[in-house]
């Protein structure tokens, strides 16, 4: 594991605080809902945030920037048709190698696990460049599993000063690894954060205000499904279940909003368009999606963002994997692991429409996923590192 942050800068060297600059970088919309509050922060508390996107999912991204108030200073624009890993990750590279010398940012920020997450670790890397990894810690126990995410994450780990774990749960998988606890912080995770400061100021859609108007007194089953280990048989056979779900009971709607990736689009097509009860959107902005995430019944999906966003709002989560790297929503009761086997979906739609018990449970449970103060704590760790070593060093575990 890299050393503290001193050994990057050397011989316990620090800069002045004042206008520090801080490069933050993300790639695809969740990246971005979990990153805007720390940019927020950032501000707030007088640092420079150099705000790169490397536009991995660009057209997913735009509306997110609007309503997240967030501005881009760079943008690398890499996405291309049939883009692979192997090219989002040598195009990010290469852009953000020219702007790390530019620039010369004092460390750099990425989220979670994405080809941009760790392309943005690796520049930072080869630059001597100090990373600091958001939503440190997660773990599948599959390394193939979801792919390429969990070999993603467990790389920038060996190669992050600053691992920022959004869970007691992580910071014990980075341990378990040889991090050094000097350098893990756990924190909440900061989709709480955004979450809170989106339901302050939502803004929803005529479209969105429309359609829950139109499916009042309904039981809304909210879908997302887009996962590479979705696509083909798996995701035909979950479409299929609910498509049958819907039809049987007439008091049950599904409002799917289709993911642009060709391969969701055509199994979407083929097994849903022109039922009834069955609403399929275009990607949705984040207050509109919110929206109808209050709105649900219940919400079924393979995303993980989803699988931290669901518990925050009180909503019932069935998680269309074989494994998760979030399990504390398993243990706290606020979601439910399906498996790949489309008959235990079926399953679970009948039993909990048979009997509401855990439905109507799961908005007593408390978050398991932090209280929204998560950017402040990630923040304050950044302050307590660069600050005198005289000042009291900032508390590296907190009660969520």
């Amino acid at each position: 594991m890299m050393d503290s942050l001193d050994t990057l800068l050397g011989n316990g060297h620090t800069r002045p605080r004042a206008g520090r600059k801080v490069l933050v970088l993300f790639g695809t919309r969740p990246e971005l809902i979990k990153l805007a509050p720390v940019i927020a922060e950032l501000r707030q508390q007088n640092y420079r945030p150099l705000v790169v996107s490397s536009s991995q999912h660009k057209g997913l991204l735009a509306p997110f920037l609007k309503s997240l108030n967030v501005d881009v200073d760079i943008d690398l624009d890499v996405m291309k048709a049939d883009q692979s890993p192997n090219d989002v990750l040598s195009n990010v590279i290469a852009g953000l190698d020219r702007i790390l010398v530019d620039e010369m940012p004092d460390v750099v920020l990425v989220q979670g696990d994405t080809t941009t997450t760790l392309a943005g670790a690796l520049a930072a890397f080869n630059r001597k460049i100090p990373v600091g990894h958001v939503e440190a810690g997660l773990r599948s126990g599959d390394i193939a599993s979801p792919f390429p995410e969990e070999a993603n994450r467990r790389l920038i780990t060996l190669i992050a000063s600053f691992h920022f774990a959004a869970t007691e749960q992580n910071r014990q998988n980075l341990l378990d690894e040889g991090v050094s606890d000097r350098q893990i912080f756990v924190t909440g995770n900061t989709v709480v954060d955004s979450l809170h400061a989106m339901l302050d100021r939502l803004r929803v859609s005529d479209e969105i205000t429309d359609l829950i108007a139109e499916t009042a007194g309904q039981k809304r089953i909210l879908l997302t499904t887009h996962r590479r280990e979705s696509f083909g048989d798996a995701m035909s056979r979950n479409l299929e279940v609910l498509a049958r779900f819907v039809e049987r009971h007439e008091n049950v709607s599904l409002i799917f909003p289709v993911h642009p990736n060709p391969n969701v689009r055509a199994a979407t097509e083929a097994i849903l368009a022109g039922r009834d009860r069955v609403h399929l959107l275009e990607p949705l902005d984040h207050s509109d999606f919110l929206a109808l995430m209050k709105a649900s019944w219940l919400v079924v999906s393979d995303s993980g963002g989803v699988q931290e966003e669901a518990p925050s709002l009180g909503k019932p989560l069935l998680v269309l994997r074989e494994n998760t790297e979030r399990p504390e929503g398993i243990a706290a009761g606020v979601s439910k692991l399906v498996g790949s086997d489309a008959a235990r979906l079926e399953e679970l739609l009948e039993e909990n429409y048979a009997d509401p018990a855990w439905i109507d449970s799961v908005k007593q449970i408390p978050n398991p996923f932090g209280d929204g103060t998560a950017s402040r704590r990630i923040v304050e760790a950044l302050r307590s590192h660069f600050a005198p070593k005289t000042e009291p060093e900032v508390a590296r575990t907190v009660s969520l």
